[in-house]
């Protein structure tokens, strides 16, 4: 594979090198010995003296292993003069880096690579004098053995910079041998003859790939105009993935946005544009997978960043506005690949449009010309969580309760907050949607073996950030809840339940309680107020009383005809309500201790607390107890 890269190399002069490398050169001492009393030793047995040269040590040999280059006999020549620019390991190791397909010196495997590597070492040195960094000057020329020159700066140190404008800094100067000098230098210095040769496989970094490529200027130009010196920053340690539009994408953006001109755009603005085009990590075609990834844009809601989808479909297509037109440009800090579009800052709408999974959910919200989801879930001044149905969770669902489509959408949205998964816990919270009385209908979020829904739809998918918010898609439609639908997705419920069903056979209150319409012939009609005990407060009886009384019993903790909230109660005093059972129970605010309200039972019980109020259903409401209350048995 290699042996590409030279189809235009042709072999420089290098005629005379010769060295021959020891087979104890790992003992030396990690620094050149600089004391002039102690010069004993040539240029190469010097080098093979130092360990933190050994790299240059097993290259000169690598190079000597062509016919043509004898490297080492000369260095070791002490009837003339060098000096030898000497790249320390690290400097060996940033080079292998940055040569595509070469991992280490054994990759200099043909006599061509090794004439390459000769050009490139001859370049480190100079013949027939033994120069001192003293000796040097600012912006002194130095012709080397390899026939190309090299620019001296002595501001701040010494540098040597090289045909690519690179510069290489001296660590340690004037190490003196008995056939010249060493300057050992932090950097390996690379003639045109080697770029030229490399070009193929000579990687620069993210930034300079960008400079060097023409279709690009309008990127550079962004990112230099940008603020946290983004040029720096992409031409650092990485990895990054950047997906780079062309000059063409960044025309359309700024005509599509009324912008004149890259100076035009708010530098914030513009900043954060730029950013969510790069990803952490070197992301290859081969690496993609479909779905969606993080950005390093901090525009995403709070401050987060902001979710990429990545769909792999037709090629590669980024959150369904970009499409990667020239994939896998290989930097030595990464890899960017070309688009033919600038990827904007999705908010929560824009997401749901790119996926193709949410086109069931997106067709719903814009149904007939509506615009009231878009309208809202487009608002920059409000946070948003939205559990997005997938398509296939609009193919299953059959409106079981011929509930308003619209209503069940808002039920799917939370208004005023942006709930991340790490952030979700075992409670309530508040939909956009509302029963009819306008009353915001609540949600029961379960986290104990992934993220429930209302006990019936689970995240599939969590976490995709927008500017205004966050998207977790759901493999189920949530529907309308009824104060049956809280009862059973609430774990703390799980007695009551079983109460009201197992233990109660021969009275249907799950379809009594489920009812969303009046005019039963029963008389028992919603709205429903359920006053709900808790398992805790059913573990205080004695025992649970058999099913005539506990029907009784059940009857007295619901309040038919009345969704009574507990705004509706006596703010300061007592609110007297009848059950199902036919006696009166009495609510008292505000209550004592921990209680939200007192409550007193049928039997006179007043040591009942309601903990916690207005789990709002579409049929009801339910308020929650801390104990059983229990009906007069005397009546």
């Amino acid at each position: 594979m290699k042996t590409k890269i030279l189809n235009r190399f042709f072999l420089l002069l290098m005629a005379t090198f010769v060295l021959s490398c020891s087979d104890d050169d790992d003992n030396g001492p990690d620094q050149m010995e600089a004391d002039p009393m102690m010069v004993e030793l040539n240029i190469v047995e010097t080098a093979q003296d130092t360990e933190s040269v050994s790299s240059l040590v097993a290259a000169l040999a690598k190079a000597d292993e062509s016919a043509s280059n004898n490297l080492i006999s000369t260095l070791s020549d002490e009837t003339t003069n060098f000096t030898v620019l000497a790249p320390t390991n690290d400097a060996f190791a940033d080079l292998l880096a940055r040569l595509d397909g070469f991992d280490s010196l054994d990759d200099f495997n043909t006599e061509q690579l090794q004439n390459l590597l000769a050009t490139v070492l001859t370049y480190h040195v100079v013949g027939g004098a033994a120069v001192t960094s003293s000796a040097l000057t600012e912006g002194q020329v130095i012709t080397t053995v390899q026939g190309e020159d090299l620019t001296v700066s002595i501001s701040g140190g010494v540098y040597f910079t090289d045909a690519s404008g690179e510069a290489a800094q001296v660590t340690l100067a004037d190490v003196e041998t008995t056939n010249g000098i060493i300057h050992l230098i932090d950097k390996i210095l690379l003639p045109q003859a080697a770029i030229d040769a490399l070009s193929d496989v000579l990687l620069s970094s993210i930034t300079d790939l960008a400079i060097a490529t023409p279709t690009l200027s309008n990127l550079v130009a962004a990112l230099q105009a940008a603020d946290g010196d983004l040029p720096t920053v992409l031409a650092g340690e990485g990895p990054f993935t950047v997906f780079a539009p062309t000059d063409d994408a960044f025309a359309t953006f700024l005509s599509d946005n009324g912008f004149a001109s890259l100076s035009d755009v708010p530098v914030d603005v513009l900043t954060q544009v730029l950013l969510n085009h790069v990803v952490s990590g070197a992301n290859f075609s081969t690496d993609l997978t479909a779905g969606y990834i993080s950005t390093l844009s901090t525009a995403g809601v709070d401050g987060n960043n902001l979710s990429m989808l990545v769909d792999l479909s037709n090629s590669v297509t980024l959150n369904g506005v970009s499409n990667v037109t020239a994939p896998d440009n290989k930097a030595i800090n990464g890899v960017v690949h070309i688009v033919d579009a600038v990827i904007g800052l999705p908010n929560i709408v824009d997401h749901a449009v790119a996926n193709p999974n949410l086109s069931e959910l997106v067709g719903a919200l814009t149904m007939d010309g509506n615009t009231t989801f878009t309208t809202l879930l487009s608002d920059s001044e409000t946070d948003f969580t939205v559990f997005a149905p997938v398509n296939a969770a609009f193919t299953a669902f059959m409106n079981p309760n011929s509930n308003d489509l619209n209503a069940i959408l808002a039920n799917h949205v939370i208004a005023g907050a942006a709930a991340f998964s790490s952030g979700l816990t075992n409670s309530y919270v508040t939909t956009a949607a509302t029963n009819a009385d306008g009353d915001n209908l609540s949600m029961y979020i379960n986290t104990d073996d992934g993220v429930t829904i209302n006990g019936a739809s689970t995240v599939a998918a969590a976490d995709i950030v927008a500017t205004n918010g966050v998207i977790h898609a759901v493999d189920a439609v949530i529907d309308l809840p009824t104060v049956v639908t809280f009862a059973v997705a609430d774990p703390n419920f799980s007695t009551l339940v079983t109460a009201l069903t197992e233990l109660t056979p021969a009275t249907d209150f799950a379809g009594i309680l489920s009812r969303s319409e009046g005019g039963n012939t029963d008389g028992i009609n919603p709205d429903f107020t359920v006053f709900a005990p808790t398992n805790a407060a059913f573990e205080a009886l004695a025992e649970i009383p058999g099913e005539d009384v506990l029907t009784q019993v059940l009857l007295h903790h619901v309040v038919a005809g009345a969704n009574v909230r507990s705004t509706d109660l006596t703010a300061d005093g007592d609110t007297m309500a009848t059950t199902l059972e036919r006696d009166s129970m009495t609510i008292t605010l505000p209550g004592t201790g921990d209680h939200i309200a007192d409550v007193t039972d049928g039997a006179g019980n007043s040591d009942i607390g309601i903990i916690a109020v207005d789990v709002q259903a579409n049929n009801g409401v339910i308020h929650v107890l801390n104990k059983v209350m229990l009906p007069d048995t005397m009546n």
